[in-house]
């Protein structure tokens, strides 16, 4: 039986030098993004409690995590959804692009990029060529598996890696580049391309999504970075009042005339400080031996503390303070919940602006790789959000209805104001045109209210 030759793997100098260098990029990336992934789950160590109080009490103390970041991504995200795609001139939106939107689940993947960019400062959107549809797919990708390079002239993003593993243990990454996206695969030391397309793009086909980006620190910091040294604080004080309610629940007592060694279990060996502490029965045949109790202890100071750190998180992330539940429980009137979500309702906006523009590079993108070329106003293109406020139903209505009756705003406009999505904007439109097309009385109405005086036809 012959043996089959040994291929070697030729190394290719150029990719060599890309992978390594955006691994280098992902690698830096990799120590702050899991400690901040660690907060968003609730997951940290108390930075306060020594490893002498762990090892004293044991399953005893449980560590009480606070999930203030996860409240403040929250917050933050749950104000931040995409309705649509417009072009200058469009009122109902763009029905090419969000069908492309829709087809690619974006609905619920825009919301997991979102979080993971307000808390993890950074994710990544990627878009390529449909294999099985004409439809280009659009995948949210974590910036743990993703780096890119940016241009030191521009801040444009000139290269980009994703990296994964399958099950088998083999090691695969796609390499982005304007004109070309490469995969590879680790071939026994050697990255090897298995396949290359040549998609003849300008640009590179993945977008980061960026959270608070700065000139000098284009991709960004956490929503709750801020937050994250209080949030330690506000742990220590939640664990220590847990240890605190130990001795709280059982008075603490005192005794004169005993020794350390008295106090041993049913097997002579000698109790641990706080197995004595929590014992039931104190009995000894000494008649000096003097027992007592010392005053419960009030734990009023660790509520105050940590409602005082509270507000602090509320201060520094923009939240209402009703959001802690820590006023009144009278609940406050509409006016009054507008002004106190007024900063919040502003952070969200500026979300929405630096967000908004990675998703109509996106949108950008399909449109190159479904049709190849660009629409003319491309560049005007615009995210339609969900308003960020809260206003109520009656408020947003009456204001809308005024608007519309002084000429202000046209109709296409006020079911815009009123939140209607582009598919139930486009129903409602095919729904007039109906009416008034088939009753002649609508029809008038319609035209008296639109201030044109015009009856139809034959009326």
């Amino acid at each position: 039986m012959s043996v089959p030759a040994f291929s070697p793997v030729i190394e290719d100098p150029q990719l060599t030098k890309a992978v390594s260098d955006l691994e280098q990029v992902r690698g830096g990336w990799a120590e702050e993004l899991t400690k901040l992934d660690k907060y968003m789950r609730g997951q940290q160590e108390i930075s306060y409690m020594s490893d002498a109080m762990r090892k004293e009490f044991g399953d005893a103390i449980t560590d009480l995590v606070l999930n203030f970041p996860e409240l403040v991504v929250e917050a933050h995200g749950d104000r931040l959804d995409v309705e649509g795609f417009r072009f200058p001139g469009e009122t109902s939106g763009n029905d090419a692009l969000w069908g492309v939107w829709q087809a690619n689940n974006m609905d619920e993947r825009s919301v997991m990029g979102h979080t993971d960019a307000l808390g993890l400062t950074k994710a990544a959107v990627i878009v390529g060529a449909g294999d099985d549809t004409d439809l280009p797919v659009i995948t949210v990708e974590s910036a743990m598996d993703c780096s890119w390079i940016r241009s030191p002239a521009t801040g444009a993003v000139t290269s980009a890696l994703k990296r994964w593993a399958e099950s088998d243990g083999s090691q695969w990454a796609s390499l982005y580049v304007p004109g070309t996206t490469r995969t590879v695969t680790l071939d026994r030391g050697t990255w090897r391309v298995t396949s290359k397309d040549d998609h003849g793009l300008d640009r590179v086909p993945l977008v980061p999504l960026i959270n608070r980006p700065r000139i000098k620190y284009r991709d960004g910091r956490s929503e709750f970075a801020s937050v994250i040294p209080i949030a330690d604080a506000a742990n220590k004080m939640a664990t220590d009042m847990m240890v605190s309610g130990e001795y709280h629940a059982m008075p603490r007592r005192w005794v004169f005339g005993l020794k350390r060694s008295d106090f041993v279990g049913s097997d002579g060996s000698p109790k641990a400080a706080w197995s004595s502490i929590k014992g039931r029965l104190w009995a000894n045949e000494n008649a000096d031996v003097k027992v007592g109790q010392f005053p419960e202890s009030d734990l009023r100071n660790f509520h105050d503390t940590i409602k005082l750190l509270a507000r602090l998180v509320a201060q520094m992330a923009a939240l209402p303070i009703d959001y802690l539940a820590f006023d009144s429980v009278n609940p406050p009137s509409a006016d009054a919940l507008r002004a106190a979500e007024s900063r919040l309702v502003k952070r969200v906006e500026r979300r929405q602006t630096s967000f908004g523009d990675s998703w109509e590079e996106v949108m950008r993108l399909v449109m190159l790789f479904q049709r190849g070329s660009l629409e003319p106003n491309a560049a005007r293109l615009e995210t339609v959000w969900r308003e960020a406020s809260t206003p109520t139903v009656s408020q947003k209505a009456d204001a809308t209805v005024k608007l519309y009756s002084a000429g202000i705003i046209p109709r296409e406009q006020a079911w815009v104001d009123m939140g209607y999505s582009p598919v139930q904007r486009a129903d409602m439109a095919g729904m007039f045109a109906s009416e008034t097309s088939t009753d002649p009385i609508v029809a008038a109405t319609r035209n008296l209210a639109a201030g044109t005086g015009n009856a139809p036809a034959g009326g």
